[in-house]
Order: structure tokens, then C-alpha cells, then sequence
């Protein structure tokens, strides 16, 4: 099943927000720091609600410890941008895809889009709207890739 991947969180509520959709999903969340808050941050708890300890959590120091697990474990990296080059609807996702998430305020990093195999856009029809939220984005990205994978029902 394909894993969300948060690089440089900054927002708790958001965070919390993503760890519930994983929790009910059964999606494992990677979280790569530095971290804009502390994990036992109350925002990041109350946001998750109850629902922590069902979070398959993992959390890697930073991008090259994250690598490394990804490498170890094989499949896409495929990183959300609103440059992408594929809408996320028209991609095939595989069981072992990586969903890679940047920060609220800046995105994924070029160099962590470099190394992703595909780029991939939520489109946006209004020009002045920059971005939508990132628990909103994790969620239709999640949501499509379990769909095409049958897991759906």
C-alpha cells in the first residue's frame, strides 16, 4: 500500500489531520524532520484526536535518513508539487509508492523533486488560488492511489 511522506512538517493541526486519515486508512505516515514542532506538541495531539495509537508512525532525522529506509525498502518516490508534471489522476500508483508532501510554507525542496521518480499536480482551476491545504492534499492523493489499487470498497 502506498506510505505518505511529510518532509519538514510545520504546521501541528495539519499533521495531527494527516495522522487520523492514516490511522483509518491504515497508511503508514514517514515524517522527516526537522520538524516545525515537537511531537508531543498538544495542536499535533489534538488534532490526531484518539487516534495515535493506530498511526503506523515512522520518523527519520532528516532527507538522508529517510533515503535510506526508502531505498532499503524499494519503490517511487513520487512528489506533490503544484509544478508537477502529471495530474495525480492520471498516474498509475503502485502498492509501493511513496506520496512525498512538503512543508506549508515552502513545498518539497528541488532537490528532493529531483529525486523523485515523477512529479505529480493537484490541479487548481482558480489562478489566484496559490495551493490548497496539506492535510486536504494528502488526503486526495491517499484516496485516488487506494482507489486505483482496489482498495476501495
Amino acid at each position: 500500500m502506498p506510505r505518505v511522506v511529510l518532509i519538514e512538517p510545520q504546521i501541528p493541526p495539519n499533521t495531527g489531520n494527516i495522522a487520523r486519515t492514516c490511522a483509518a486508512t491504515q497508511t503508514e505516515l514517514h515524517l522527516v524532520g526537522p520538524l516545525g514542532f515537537e511531537i508531543s506538541d498538544r495542536y499535533l495531539k489534538r488534532a490526531g484526536l484518539d487516534y495515535w495509537p493506530y498511526v503506523n508512525l515512522h520518523y527519520h532525522q532528516d532527507y538522508e535518513a529517510f533515503a535510506t529506509t526508502c531505498q532499503q525498502r524499494g519503490g517511487c518516490l513520487l512528489g506533490f508539487s503544484v509544478r508537477g508534471k502529471i495530474s495525480y489522476n492520471q498516474y498509475a500508483f503502485q502498492e509501493e509508492d511513496w506520496l512525498l508532501f512538503g512543508s506549508e510554507t515552502a513545498g518539497l525542496a528541488s532537490a528532493v523533486l529531483d529525486r523523485c521518480s515523477t512529479t505529480l499536480r493537484i490541479p487548481i482551476v482558480q489562478p489566484q488560488v496559490r495551493s490548497l491545504n496539506l492535510s486536504v492534499s494528502v488526503a486526495i492523493a491517499l484516496f485516488e492511489a487506494r482507489r486505483q489499487l482496489g482498495y476501495l470498497t
